[in-house]
């Protein structure tokens, strides 16, 4: 374990690492080399001197800068956020869609195409034809709930 105690080791873990960046990007191999030289740096100096205290060293080090790199990325260049609306129930109210199977009379159910298949749809009590339109006022459970269109 005596060769965590030389200088080259460190640097040459340094230079390994930061050329691994180019080929696995993302930062984290670039911020692990930079740990590694200021390790290096530490060795010799003779700041540290025993393989726990460098190794110990390093992984402070590495994590360190990767949180700080986090932290400073998402700062400076944050991406556009957009929150669409999360309730389909929302987006789908009022939409237009054909009766294929009759609804009606009373609580029976039918079918309306809607999105390009076809669902199973509920009234209001009164009969819509097949071939005529209606308008969506809700979705309850894996049924939409329909109105004739006048």
């Amino acid at each position: 374990m005596e060769y965590i105690l030389f200088f080259e080791t460190w640097l040459v873990l340094a230079i390994v690492l930061a050329c691994l960046e180019i080929f696995i990007p993302g930062g984290i191999l670039l911020n692990l080399g930079i740990a590694s030289l200021l390790v290096a740096i530490g060795v010799h100096q003779e700041l540290l001197d025993t393989w726990v205290l460098t190794l110990t060293t390093w992984f402070i080090l590495s994590t360190f800068l990767l949180f700080a790199a986090y932290f400073v990325t998402e700062y400076f260049f944050a991406g556009e956020t957009t929150i669409d609306n999360v309730h389909e129930e929302l987006d789908i109210y009022g939409k237009t869609v054909n009766v294929t199977e009759q609804i009606g009379p009373g609580t029976q159910s039918g079918r309306v195409e809607f999105q390009g298949t076809t669902w199973a749809a509920l009234g209001d009590g009164s009969v819509i034809l097949p071939g005529e339109k209606a308008a969506i006022v809700c979705k309850e459970n894996i049924s939409l709930v329909v109105e004739a269109v006048k």
